[in-house]
């Protein structure tokens, strides 16, 4: 474009006298180019400062110039290639014959003016049989909407503005002229029939052919983060029922968009329709929570529930779809991307859905835990929640953090979809932490930075709660730092006991290395069992001598005082022995950030006394983990090492029911290791210790399903983790044995660490970026390899480059033949001197050639090298101990016997080369002797390439020749 900007100006300077001189010497930097409609060799160039030239390729030469006097930013032709129109940045737009440069062809016209707009990025201009399109971006009253980010629409009298809420990068007019002409047949008109817009944070389309011009629905490419996601939860196998209410429930949300197909038809996704139903739900920082259908390779959007309407919140929505407010310029809110937050109070912080029972349970920013119920009909229904106070025994605390969401008091009509049925309401209304909820015993818990509260959903109560918050430094406040009022005594005496205590372990360590010893895998009881732990104990594995025990780092205890050690990381239900072995009762276990673990005996009663009775729950059981590691999960498993189901999978047959009949054990997951503790006396059994061995804490656990890919009936029950440095790793749930390591998030990305999900098969999902989900598998069952193919008209694809003739290679000993190139590699060398008699007779020679020479210079380097890569070595050596002074003609010898058969031959057995004392004259002997022999082995095959003979009789007499002297020269030497 230089090239021909500067050809352009001296050109202009002769031959056209109406271009200004200024711009003859800077018309500024190019804005535009816009090929002709018609004739390709012909295109518009436009310039900053409002210049405008049609080039012509052929004759490389300026047609005609065009002047205008604003700045110019965008031009596009018409169909006719007659006129064309350039747009500018006050906000006006120009319309020129193409063949009268004198003057426009029609005034500027400024669409939002009078008063001063901003500039139009890009305009397009497309006919149709009605009246002509005119769509252009930008151009709005700078002082009014300057900050919109818009694209107008223009047809006669219909006039719409589509207003995004991100920048517009570029928009694309699809016109079926454009899909349909020829180079024979052209249409009349361009006939657009939609209009696709890139923004920076979402991709629309809008259906220029309905009425009002509806935007389409997005089969792909969805904004994943209208609004910014907060957590998220994966749910595989969902029954065909709440699949297809998902759906239904969906659609008749979508009523407002096209119901015109998808117009972009170019590609053709090849992979096979996945036979599970997975889902993906999404919680975002509006309170919103969206249904992606997860089967396939990419995500597609199904659903979307708001919890903003059970509370008493102004709430605007971004994607109007066909209602234009009143006012001028004529707005529409089009997409679905919205950056702003209503109330921060409503954020998504908990997810959890049970596909069984149809129930949705989510926890938000302000305390509120909402549960919903699937609904295929709207109805109206008043939701009182239930007030839950966790510090309701600290009478000097004060909450001084953000108030809780008032809910909407009275009946509230609901949509069809996911409907609230009950809401617990936690104080202090903090950001829930931990949320579970257990559908066959209607219960649900969550918890907070402060403690725990358990609600049963159905009689709508209160069972308990549970302060975490240490009492003794504990000041009344909130979400400030709490002090820690510590007399010198106690500190001293902590000291002590810390010093004691680590003596101890230190000889109880090196006791039990003297007995036990895998690698990272150990059997040891908790100093509260005593010895009858470690009888009943499962032994260890023997340690191997090549397997030594690693060194394990100096974990640091964690403080009991610290400020968030009260927050619940996790909670569980299980039904399992908790008072004794015989029999098994449900459970809830509460794990927090302080390595202490609570396990409550939970009585619920059965049959018609469910919704008279309560549900009570009464502390059986505290466990302290040594360190004060942050527990992030918990699970139990049964005698066959099998974890226990999830609700109602027993009673609709997708899986076997837990064995009861031997005893459970239960694993607690820690930030720092993994430890197996048997039930219901909690000894501890195995422990795999992570931090200690490499420094690494678990960020993300889950325990998963691996099915076998060739066997259906083989299934494996492991634990997945996820570390801080990025790395997954796969533990059995049996013995805790590491069964594979692998990276997979660089250690830098905070953001995916922490988004990061394990489905219950083997996969992974996690936020590569803030509108993008990553997929990853661990399970070779389940691959999500995204297959998809794209046909190319003809022509459209380049021609393969031709392939180079091969020239025939001259024969060896012809007369005028040219002798092969050294770089032509040993294949070509062993053609060109291809002498069988000579190799059969250097190979049957007892002490060859090459052991003779060679084995007073192998080295310990040059003996790794022979043993992989054979000839190479000797070869290599040869050319090494060449002396200096060597001719130029006895170069390319020793470079020669690379293809010789001497290389194939092995040095001599015992390897004990190296070790020869040998003196210099002898090496210097050797060298000579080797020097001459290869002289002579290059001397014969010269003379074999001048006399061209086939006689056998006188190949065999080179052979001799070759063979007398070579014993000659070793009798010399020797």
């Amino acid at each position: 474009m230089v090239t021909y900007q500067f050809s352009f100006c001296f050109r202009l300077s002769r031959h056209n006298q109406s271009v200004p001189d200024d711009f003859k010497v800077n018309p500024g930097a190019v804005e535009s180019v816009a090929v002709h409609s018609k004739d390709p060799d012909k295109f518009l160039i436009g310039y900053n400062r409002g210049l405008v030239v049609l080039w012509d390729i052929k004759a490389s030469n300026s047609e005609q110039t065009y002047n205008s006097t604003q700045q110019l930013e965008s031009l596009c032709w018409s169909r006719s290639g007659e006129e064309f129109m350039s747009a500018h940045a006050d906000g006006s737009y120009i319309v020129w014959s193409s063949s009268d440069s004198t003057e426009p062809k029609e005034p500027a016209l400024t669409p939002y003016g009078p008063f001063p707009c901003k500039s139009i990025g890009k305009i397009d201009w497309k006919t149709a049989k009605a009246d002509p399109f005119v769509i252009f971006s930008g151009g709005m009253p700078r002082a009014s909407y300057g900050d919109k980010h818009t694209v107008s629409i223009m047809q006669g009298s219909n006039h719409v503005v589509l207003d995004f809420t991100s920048k517009v990068i570029d928009f694309v007019t699809m016109t079926r002229a454009n899909e349909s002409d020829t180079e024979e047949d052209r249409a009349e008109y361009d006939e657009p029939h939609s209009l696709i817009v890139l923004a920076e944070e979402e991709l629309v389309a809008i259906d220029l052919d309905s009425d009002k011009w509806p935007s389409y629905q997005l089969p792909y490419v969805s904004s994943l983060h209208s609004s910014a996601i907060t957590c998220s939860q994966h749910v595989s196998n969902v029954p065909e029922q709440l699949w297809t209410k998902i759906t239904d429930v969906g659609q008749s949300q979508m009523a407002a968009y096209s119901k015109r197909p998808w117009p972009i038809t170019g590609g053709k996704c090849d992979t096979s329709e996945s036979s599970s139903r997975d889902l993906l739900l999404t919680g975002h920082e509006d309170g919103s929570v969206r249904f992606w259908n997860a089967s396939g390779s990419c995500l597609q959007f199904m659903y979307r529930l708001n919890t903003s309407s059970v509370f008493n919140v102004e709430v605007h929505t971004p994607d109007s779809n066909g209602e234009m407010e009143e006012e001028w310029p004529p707005f529409r809110k089009v997409g679905t991307f919205d950056p702003y937050s209503d109330d921060p109070r409503l954020g998504i912080q908990k997810i959890a859905l049970c596909p069984l029972s149809e129930t949705l349970v989510v926890a938000g920013t302000a305390g509120q835990v909402i549960t919903l119920q699937m609904e295929r009909e709207e109805r109206e229904q008043e939701i009182k929640p239930v007030m839950v106070n966790i510090v309701s025994d600290r009478d000097n605390f004060v909450w001084k953090g953000h108030e809780a969401v008032t809910p909407k008091e009275g009946d509230v009509k609901y949509p069809a979809g996911y409907q609230p049925t009950c809401m617990m309401q936690l104080y202090p209304p903090a950001a829930c932490t931990a949320l579970a909820f257990h559908s066959e015993w209607q219960l649900v818990g969550a918890g907070t930075a402060h403690g725990f509260g358990l609600l049963d959903y159905v009689q709508k109560k209160e069972v308990t709660n549970r302060c975490t918050l240490n009492p003794q430094d504990l000041t009344g406040t909130s979400d400030t730092t709490m002090s820690r009022r510590k007399s010198f005594k106690k500190s001293l005496r902590e000291s002590f006991r810390r010093l004691r205590r680590r003596r101890s372990e230190r000889r109880a360590k090196a006791k039990d290395d003297a007995t036990k010893g895998d690698k990272n895998i150990e059997e040891k009881a908790s100093p509260e069992a005593g010895p009858s732990a470690s009888a009943a104990a499962e032994p260890p594995a023997s340690p191997t001598p090549s397997e030594p025990k690693p060194v394990e780092r100096s974990v640091e205890f964690r403080s009991n005082e610290d400020s968030m050690a009260s927050m619940v990381r996790c909670l569980y239900f299980a039904d399992t022995f908790i008072v004794n072995g015989h029999t098994h009762n449900p459970s809830l276990w509460v794990g927090t950030n302080g390595g202490h673990v609570f396990v409550y005996n939970v009585t619920v009663p059965s049959g018609e006394k469910r919704n008279e009775d309560s549900v009570s729950c009464i502390l059986a059981k505290e466990i302290k983990l040594r360190h004060h590691a942050p527990v992030i999960s918990i699970g139990v498993i049964d005698g066959k090492s099998r974890v226990l189901p999830d609700s109602l999978e027993v009673q609709h047959e997708r899986a076997k029911a837990p064995d009861t009949s031997s005893h459970h054990s239960v694993i607690i997951c820690s930030e720092e290791q993994l430890k197996i503790f048997t039930l219901p006396h909690l000894k501890a059994k195995w422990k795999f210790k992570l931090t200690a061995v490499d420094g690494s804490r678990i960020r993300k656990v889950a325990f998963v399903n691996f099915r076998s890919r060739s066997d259906e009936n083989y299934l494996e029950n492991d634990i997945a983790c996820l570390s801080n440095l990025g790395e997954l790793s796969v533990y059995s749930v049996s013995t805790l044995r590491q069964q594979m390591q692998a990276s997979a998030i660089k250690r830098e990305d905070i953001n995916g660490i922490t988004s990061f999900i394990f489905t219950k098969y083997g996969q992974g999902f996690f936020l590569l970026t803030s509108s993008e989900y990553q997929r990853i598998s661990l399970s070779a069952r389940v691959q999500g390899e995204p297959m998809c193919t794209l046909e190319l008209a003809e022509g459209m694809r380049p021609e393969p480059p031709p392939e180079p003739e091969t020239q025939p290679e001259p024969e060896a000993g012809a007369e005028g033949g040219e002798p092969a190139k050294e770089e032509e590699g040993e294949a070509t060398q062993a053609e060109q001197y291809d002498n069988t008699d000579i190799t059969e007779a250097l190979n049957e020679t007892t002490d060859s050639m090459a052991n003779t020479t060679v084995e007073a210079e192998i080295t310990q380097d040059s003996v790794a090298i022979i043993d992989h890569t054979g000839d190479t070595s000797v070869t290599s050596n040869v050319s090494e101990t060449a002396p200096a002074e060597t001719t130029p003609t006895e170069a390319p010898a020793t470079t020669t016997t690379e293809a010789a058969p001497v290389t194939a031959t092995e040095p001599t057995p015992g390897g004990d080369a190296p070790e020869q004392n040998t003196s210099d004259d002898t090496k210097a002997s050797q060298q000579k002797v080797e020097i001459e022999v290869v002289a002579k082995v290059e001397e014969l095959k010269i003379k074999d390439k001048v006399v061209v003979d086939d006689d056998p009789a006188l190949e065999k007499q080179k052979n001799v020749a070759l063979q007398n002297g070579h014993d000659e020269e070793i009798t010399a030497a020797s």
